[in-house]
């Protein structure tokens, strides 16, 4: 499990990391990311690939964005995030350093190393910060958890068999078993 060390630090010292240290950045503390694994990575590519392929069918102005990607959450130099996922809207948010905002959309595949920071953290987190929606999923469970902060609508959970809804777009559900 990633612990965050005990300093406060900006995005100068996440941009001062060694060559291939990954890390986030929320709220001054550090939080090292490990390495994804193959599975982990399957999900991602095929939840990202639906996503996408609905925005181009539809021929929407939205961008899905894979980590690494940058999103620095708040007006300051404390938080900075790579989300698995994130789905941006707003095309005045984006410049050649990445988002700069609450993304609309934010999925994080979700691992015992991880879990902890994904389902607390980063859940408070994105929550204040404006993020509209956001999906916990965890490949050990087979579940999805979807918060659809925009709507105040709580909290729902699924199995991966189940077609999920998305929040932002009423007529795009994701079956992610059938995308495996």
């Amino acid at each position: 499990m990633p612990m965050p060390q005990e300093q406060n630090h900006t995005i100068e010292d996440i941009y001062a990391l060694p060559d291939g240290r990954r890390a986030e950045l929320i709220d001054g503390q550090i939080y090292d990311m490990a390495p994804p694994n193959t599975t982990h990575q399957r999900i991602l590519y095929a939840i990202a690939r639906r996503i996408s392929d609905y925005i181009d069918k539809a021929e929407g102005n939205c961008e899905v964005f894979l980590a690494p990607f940058a999103i620095f959450l708040n007006e300051d130099d404390r938080n900075y995030v790579e989300p698995d996922i994130s789905v941006i809207c707003d095309g005045n948010k984006l410049d050649d350093k990445g988002c700069h905002g609450a993304p609309d959309w934010i999925s994080e595949v979700t691992s015992p190393s991880t879990a902890r920071i994904d389902y607390g953290i980063k859940l408070f987190k994105y929550h204040s910060t404006g993020v509209r929606e956001y999906w916990i999923v965890n490949p050990l469970s087979h579940t999805t958890t979807v918060y659809d902060f925009k709507n105040e609508q709580g909290t729902n959970q699924y199995n991966f068999d189940d077609d999920i809804s998305v929040c932002i777009y009423k007529d795009l559900s994701i079956n992610i078993a059938s995308l495996l």
